[in-house]
């Protein structure tokens, strides 16, 4: 193995860490948020719908601009206006600032959920072997890193989030994967399996909406349900981010042993369960203790989803350059899955929970089942055909 790739995996990795630290660390913070604007749930379920929204479009953005673009190039683009954004909604001094910030930080997270994924897929190309799990365990590390922050600077201003833009700009510097040189123009002259994408990109909104619901309302629901001290409502997101953490670390052996399919589908049982105990938990510990268990069951289905995504987009036979342009467009609009997902567990979950959280919680409790008849299409042995014929969803 060469020093590039080594050196791309760890400044790969840098991404996601600092994905995972900057949206958990915000997501914990939205107590403090929704009590500084005076906001309803109904106005941060908006407000959230507002950020999926944008952070779609960054997406999109990336999916169109991939195809001339290096990933390397549009993350560095991507880290830029999340460290722009980040100080301008936290030191805010009026609610149109604070949107305003929300709305710059929404694109970037858009534009860097698909580049680091679009550098995860290339890498595990290099490397012959699965290790998008890992990227996605430095990403849940990060969200530990930003929850145990959240825990321990509890009594300080709210302003003080804007520090976090500094990782941003740091890791701008780290030397990502390049684009292979070649006729990344004909990318696009390669038929796409999409119906098999399709399958595996439902999983993938599945775990989204499970995950940004936990994420986003996790700490409002021990704050609004229980008489959880106020310092100790980010515990909804800790634990749950280390549970997911330490399967991701596991995940290659785990699927190397057992396979994706029976992998996944144990994962969905235990989540149903574990978001039962959410809902029905008489005290915050009890609930605690559902996030926990949630976090272990859903860990690999993302890495797995933009693995298997990657694989089916593939192809044989193809210059390097044109399958990487090829993933890389693939790769951003299979990350579209990920905001339907989120609108589903962001807004869908708060805006029926409106009255109570319970029962916001309980639509992702009986959802998650529907990994069971979907985990086939996670199966190593769905690939795309040979290069022949045009793509059909252009």
């Amino acid at each position: 193995m060469t020093e590039t790739p080594t050196r791309a995996r760890t400044a790969a990795a840098a991404a996601f860490l600092t994905q995972g630290l900057v949206f958990i660390s915000l997501t914990t913070r939205l107590p403090d948020f929704s009590d500084r604007w005076d906001l309803s749930d109904l106005d941060l379920s908006l407000l959230l719908l507002m950020m999926v929204l944008l952070a779609g479009l960054g997406s999109v953005v990336a999916e169109t601009l991939a195809r001339r673009r290096s990933s390397a190039t549009l993350l560095r683009v991507g880290l830029g206006l999340v460290a722009a954004g980040v100080p301008v909604l936290a030191t805010a001094p009026t609610t149109a600032l604070f949107v305003g910030g929300l709305a710059v930080y929404g694109v970037g997270l858009g534009v860097v959920d698909a580049t680091t994924n679009m550098q995860g897929v290339a890498l595990e190309h290099v490397y012959g072997r699965p290790i998008l799990p890992s990227f996605h365990g430095a990403w849940t590390l990060g969200g530990i890193l930003g929850a145990a922050v959240t825990l321990a600077t509890a009594g300080i201003p709210l302003s003080a989030t804007a520090v976090l833009a500094v990782v941003p700009l740091v890791v701008v510097l780290a030397p990502f994967l390049p684009r292979d040189h070649g006729p990344t123009e004909t990318a696009q002259a390669v038929a796409v399996p999409w119906h098999p994408i399709l399958l595996v990109g439902l999983g993938m909104v599945l775990f989204y909406m499970v995950d940004t619901a936990a994420a986003t309302w996790g700490p409002t629901y021990l704050d609004h349900t229980f008489s959880t001290p106020a310092g100790l409502v980010a515990l909804a997101t800790f634990p749950y981010l280390v549970a997911s953490g330490a399967l991701r670390l596991a995940g290659d052996s785990l699927v190397g042993r057992y396979g994706e399919v029976r992998v996944l589908r144990v994962g969905a049982l235990v989540a149903s369960a574990a978001l039962a105990v959410v809902v029905f938990a008489p005290t915050w510990p009890v609930a605690v203790l559902g996030f926990t268990l949630l976090g272990a069951g859903v860990a690999v289905i993302a890495p797995l989803s933009f693995s298997a995504a990657a694989r089916i987009a593939g192809g044989e036979g193809l210059d390097p350059a044109v399958r990487q342009a090829r993933v890389d467009a693939v790769i951003a609009r299979f990350n579209q899955f990920n905001y339907v997902g989120a609108l589903l567990g962001a807004v869908l979950t708060g805006l029926v929970g409106s009255g109570s959280l319970r029962v916001g919680f309980a639509v992702p409790m009986v959802l998650i089942l529907g990994i069971l008849p979907l985990a086939r299409a996670f199966a190593p042995g769905v690939s795309a055909p040979r290069p022949s014929g045009v793509e059909s969803a252009s």
